[in-house]
């Protein structure tokens, strides 16, 4: 089991380096630049070595040069990788936050992003499960097909026309304001009740929650179904119920399960799409987590922002694939970690 733990590891090292390698090149060929941007702002035009530009932009030459900027892309990589490695250093932040360290900006906005994707998670898990145990039991019925058409209707909506609809709808200053519209905001629990406060800390979370979670289900469910239908038919299911023991029972205890092992895997898929849709969902509620951050380092071609947020996303999108490897194998008996190598 240690060997292959290592071997995994090293081999996300050598996929991360891939990732960064490109996400290098890419930001140094797209257009734009971050030595000339109106996010530098009058501080930069007051600093040495700044120079005015068309449009009001500003040009900052110790930008470029912290940047290498003014060196070719492979020069540039090769001394932010190192700074990397042997200083754990990604550089600073030079138009978001302007002078902070990149992993200052990124951890003070962590949390927030965990925090939702982790109940986006859970709330997936403990609908979509349920809900295709019970298509397979009810397979091929009308209300089995019924739940099918309404997962996939959920899966076809777009993120960011649900989020809209729902701030319409449920948001303060739309049809039913039971929830904030925007933000997560610190809260005065001064002559609140314990469960006042509970409720406002939690309301904050639910629309982004949901935004992020009613298109897992269709797929989460449909694995689920077809692997309880596959269980079904197994020997043992049928020894099960020749025993007597109630449907029920045979269903919950012994079919699903076994049912759910190989959705376990699926855990390291649905990490890309929550990450993903978190830019978009945090962006409308106006949510100060990863995705607004990645938001702001995009538009304003932030390189060393942005390269941290890439490293970052992708060390948790493969350390979420090595997690769920690992429970399948630690769930499953019958497979060994030899054969996994």
């Amino acid at each position: 089991m240690f060997e292959y733990i290592v071997k995994r590891i090293l081999l996300a090292i050598l996929t991360l380096f891939v990732i960064l390698t490109v996400s290098y090149i890419l930001l140094r060929l797209a257009p734009g630049d971050p030595s000339r941007s109106s996010f530098l702002g009058e501080n930069a035009a007051g600093s040495g070595g700044v120079s005015a530009e068309k449009g009001g932009l500003i040009r900052n030459i110790s930008i470029e040069e912290e940047l290498h900027l003014n060196k070719p892309i492979y020069i540039g990589f090769y001394l932010w990788i190192k700074e990397f490695i042997f200083h754990g250093n990604f550089g600073r932040s030079v138009t978001v936050d302007k002078g902070k360290p990149v992993f200052t900006v990124i951890f003070d906005r962590l949390p927030v992003t965990l925090t939702i994707n982790f109940w986006a998670i859970l709330v997936i898990y403990l609908v979509a499960i349920p809900l295709g145990a019970f298509s397979a039991v009810t397979k091929n019925r009308n209300l089995d097909k019924f739940v099918t058409f309404l997962l996939f209707f959920l899966y076809s909506l777009p993120v960011f026309w649900v989020a809209l609809l729902l701030q319409v709808t449920l948001c303060k200053g739309g049809v039913y304001p039971i929830f904030p519209l925007k933000g997560i905001s610190n809260i005065d629990v001064t002559g609140l009740t314990t469960w006042k406060t509970a409720f406002i800390s939690v309301s904050y979370y639910i629309l982004p929650v949901a935004c992020l979670s009613y298109a897992g289900f269709a797929g989460i469910s449909r694995y689920c179904r077809e692997n309880m239908k596959d269980v079904m038919k197994k020997d043992y299911i049928r020894t099960a119920r020749a025993k007597g023991l109630p449907e029920s029972m045979v269903i919950y205890k012994h079919a699903l399960k076994n049912a759910i092992i190989t959705l376990i895997t699926l855990f390291a898929d649905l990490i890309p799409g929550l990450i993903a849709g978190s830019i978009i969902v945090e962006y409308i509620f106006n949510i100060p987590g990863m995705g607004d951050l990645s938001m702001l380092a995009l538009s304003s071609r932030d390189i060393p922002l942005l390269m941290g947020l890439f490293f970052l996303n992708g060390a948790l999108v493969l350390a979420g694939i090595l997690i769920a490897d690992i429970l399948y194998i630690l769930a499953d008996p019958r497979i060994n970690f030899q054969s996994k190598m």
